[in-house]
This record gives C-alpha cells, sequence and structure tokens, in this order.
C-alpha cells in the first residue's frame, strides 16, 4: 500500500495544479496568446531604439547633420548608404517591429471586453499616438509610403502607395481621434507604458505637443492650418522637461542605451564615433555650457573631426560618458523643442514673443543636459546668441540653436536642418552625393515584392534618389 500511494500521491498533486491536459503544453517562454501591453512595451523600445541607435546599418542621421562623424569607416558620413542597405533596416524597423506591434496591441485592446471603456480607450489611444510618431517620422524619410493597404500582409501583400501630403493629414485626424478618447482620471497601460507609466495626463501632453511638431512641419505648405492647429494646441503641450517624452534605458542587456553598445567600454572595444568639427566648433564659438555634458576634452579642449575624413580617436572629442552611460534616456521629443516651435510660430504668425520661447528653449535644453540657469542666462546674454543680436533671419538663429539642442537625436535634428536650412552645412569630404541627402531610398525589398506599386512612387518622384524633398520641403 505503501508503494501504490508512493506512485499516487505524485499524480495528484499534478492533478492539482493542472485544470487539463493543455496547461502541461503551454511554454510560457513562447505564448501563443500576447496582452496588449506586452506589445505595446516592445513596440515603445523598438521605436526608441531605432531612432537613438548609432548603428551604422540602421540610424546615421547624426553624421548627416554633422554632430559626429567616423573615425575610420566613411561610408556612412559620405551618404553611402546602399552598401550595408540602411533603407531596408530602418525601414523594416518601422513597419515590422513598431507599427505591427502597435497595430496588434490596439486590436487587442479594442476587444478586451474585460477592461473598463475608459481604460481601454486610453490604450487605445496610446497606441495610435505612438503610432502616429512613427509614421511621421516615416514620412519625413521617405515622402509617399504604403499606409492605408500597409501591415495586412494576409489580404494584401503588395501595397499601393499613398501620397506623402494625404497622409500627413490623415495622421492629424487620427491624433484629434485618439486625444478625444483619453481620460486622465482613468489608468492605461499601467507599468508596460514605458514612456509614462500609465499616465494619461502625460499622453494628453505628449499628443498635443506631437500636434506642435507636425503642424509646424506643414507651415510652408499650409500656413493656416499649421497656424490654426498651434494654436489650439500651444497651452495644452510640454510646459517643462518634467513633461518631456522619455524613455528610460536600463544598465544591462539587452535594454540598454543603444549608444552604449557602440561606445561604451564595458560594452565594446570599438572606437568608432567622434564629434563633428562642425558642430564642436559651433559649441566653441558660442562657449556652450553643454559641451561638457556633450563630449569629451583633448588636452582641456573639445576638439572635432573632420566630415567623411579619417579621424583619430586618441586626438578628437569624442561623445561623454552621459552619453555613452547604459541608462542614458532617449528622447522622443522634450520641452525645449515646443518651445522652438512656438517661437517660430510667434515669427510666422505673431503668436506671442519669439524672444521668451526661444529663451524658454535655450535654458531648458541647458538644465536638461545638467547646466544651471545661471549659465543658461549667462549664454543667453550674449550677443551672438541673444534674440535681438544674433542674426536678422530668425530661421538661422532658430534653425542652429535647435540643432544644438537636439544633440543626440541625429534623426529629429535632421528633419529640422531640411525644414529649416541652417544651419548651413557642407557635403562632406569625398561625398557620393552632390548633397546632404533629404531622403532615403526605398529599400530593395520594395522593388523584389512590390515592385509594381514602388515604381509607380518612383515615377511620381522621377527617380529614386536622396535629392527629391519631402512635400513639405518647399524652400
Amino acid at each position: 500500500m505503501k508503494k501504490i500511494f508512493l506512485y499516487i500521491a505524485p499524480l495528484l498533486i499534478l492533478a492539482s495544479c493542472a485544470k487539463n491536459l493543455d496547461d502541461y503544453n503551454y511554454d510560457q517562454k513562447n505564448p501563443a496568446v500576447v496582452p496588449a501591453g506586452a506589445l505595446f512595451s516592445n513596440a515603445l523600445k523598438a521605436l526608441s531604439d531605432n531612432v537613438t541607435t548609432p548603428s551604422v546599418n540602421t540610424n546615421v542621421f547624426r553624421f548627416w547633420v554633422q554632430q559626429w562623424t567616423a573615425t575610420t569607416y566613411q561610408d556612412e558620413p559620405q551618404y553611402d548608404f546602399v552598401t550595408r542597405n540602411i533603407p531596408q533596416s530602418f525601414w523594416g524597423a518601422f513597419y515590422r517591429d513598431v507599427l505591427m506591434d502597435l497595430q496588434e496591441s490596439k486590436r487587442i485592446a479594442t476587444e478586451d471586453e474585460e477592461v473598463e471603456e475608459a481604460v481601454r480607450n486610453n490604450q487605445i489611444a496610446c497606441t495610435e499616438i505612438a503610432a502616429i510618431y512613427a509614421w511621421s517620422g516615416m514620412v519625413n524619410t521617405w515622402g509617399d509610403l504604403p499606409y492605408t493597404q500597409a501591415l495586412n500582409i494576409e489580404e494584401n501583400g503588395q501595397p499601393s502607395y499613398d501620397d506623402a501630403a494625404t497622409i500627413y493629414a490623415d495622421l492629424l485626424s487620427r491624433l484629434d481621434a485618439a486625444i478625444a478618447l483619453i481620460n486622465t482620471g482613468e489608468a492605461g497601460f499601467g507599468d508596460a507604458d514605458l514612456l509614462y507609466d500609465g499616465d494619461m495626463a502625460g499622453w494628453l501632453k505628449f499628443a498635443h505637443s506631437l500636434k506642435l511638431r507636425m503642424a509646424i512641419t506643414l507651415a510652408d505648405v499650409n500656413p493656416a492650418e499649421a497656424q490654426a492647429i498651434i494654436s489650439a494646441s500651444a497651452s495644452l503641450a510640454f510646459t517643462s522637461n518634467a513633461d518631456n517624452a522619455s524613455f528610460a534605458y536600463k544598465t544591462a542587456t539587452p535594454n540598454n542605451n543603444p549608444v552604449s553598445n557602440a561606445l561604451n567600454p564595458a560594452f565594446t572595444s570599438r572606437r568608432d564615433y567622434v564629434g563633428g568639427k562642425p558642430f564642436i566648433d559651433e559649441l566653441n564659438s558660442l562657449n556652450d555650457p553643454r559641451r561638457p555634458f556633450f563630449f569629451t576634452t583633448i588636452n582641456g579642449a573639445y576638439v572635432g573631426g573632420g566630415i567623411g575624413a579619417s579621424n583619430e580617436f586618441a586626438l578628437t572629442s569624442s561623445p561623454s560618458n552621459k552619453v555613452i552611460a547604459p541608462d542614458f534616456e532617449a528622447l522622443l521629443m522634450d520641452y525645449s523643442e515646443v518651445e522652438f516651435i512656438l517661437a517660430e510660430a510667434a515669427e510666422r504668425w505673431g503668436m506671442g514673443s519669439a524672444a521668451t520661447h526661444y529663451n524658454n528653449a535655450i535654458e531648458a535644453s541647458i538644465t536638461y543636459w545638467g547646466g544651471t540657469s545661471s549659465q543658461a542666462a549667462a549664454y543667453l546674454a550674449q550677443p551672438s546668441v541673444a534674440y535681438a543680436t544674433a542674426s536678422d533671419n530668425w530661421k538661422e538663429k532658430i534653425g542652429i540653436q535647435k540643432w544644438i539642442a537636439l544633440y543626440n537625436r541625429g534623426f529629429d535634428a535632421w528633419v529640422e536642418w531640411k525644414r529649416l536650412d541652417y544651419p548651413q552645412l557642407s557635403p562632406a569630404s569625398g561625398a557620393v552625393t552632390p548633397n546632404i541627402p533629404y531622403r532615403l531610398t526605398y529599400p530593395p525589398s520594395e522593388y523584389t515584392l512590390n515592385e509594381t506599386n514602388v515604381n509607380g512612387a518612383v515615377s511620381k518622384l522621377g527617380a529614386d534618389d536622396v535629392s527629391h524633398k519631402i512635400f513639405w520641403d518647399v524652400n
């Protein structure tokens, strides 16, 4: 009897832990059903990684706006992005890793009847705002894209291309709809929300700030609409650095700051990136207090490397310990950017004081990086920085200071450089194209798998090259 009990007891214990035999076949590491929150978290990390990484296989925009340059391998600073197939990597990361996960997260949240309606609406709004952020970035990179027929491979493996301006208009409508869903008194995704930890008031401010960014991007092609949008959202956007849309990285892989993978000695022995000479020269000329937070020194001086030329790491300033720290956060959007937008709106349409918003933007950037308000005041008092004397051209003074404030955000700095035409940068030494690129070319996969539609988009351009400007870039 004792032996029989020894055989039966384990079976009774196992039976008490499982409702049916299917429970034994459940792979906890590879679940068949993924919660909406998990997909949302994954999409936010992929989005942050894609716009933050300095990998030459994906994101080379720090080179193009000359905040950084390379030591040895000059293909990317010289605008050769075909060898490494950068368009394919950047395109794939957005569509596959960000937008597909956000679409599925939204679908699951929408169908989850166990969640209260207000919470469900907040979750849907979060997925929409993040998706709109990603889609607008893609339009700013390529122009026309697969949009209305995209993300549904089972029904349409060869999606048509939508007009870029039409996509932008639809994104703004979607953003309004997302804002209308938000209830700041209710929960969202909770700790699965890696930007605001479930704080819907933060998401509401982020949505209005994103509206400002998208509106000012349209300012030269649709000034009336841009002015109306900014007028409606200005008071509802970020009002301090506490509101920033920031992604907090961790100290250990795989959730560490992707910049640390490229430059931190704890993660790599490579020494491929240094500060760009045009950028560091500008910082030096302005005695910018952010220099120690941006770069290391060489014998007490900040020294930039030539763009497109070989540079010796030991003789050139490199990104600071702050920038390469594994837990240094990524910024998707910040208060400084909002204030620069409002300064520009003041110049264009008389909406407030351009000087006040300009000063606010610069102070916000300096204090974000670790400087003080007194340092910001001293910096702004210089004739070469002060709004009244820095330049007679508002695009120039805003453009240069925004270029500095967008340090380590190469993609955003590239979009603003295209839009404002400042700073006036010369092409890299040995550049393979006569100008700094205005767009990426379409990836090879589109020519292989979606040939008819991509060729239609190319015929509209005349050629799939980097010289064509995005629809909003008319100057």
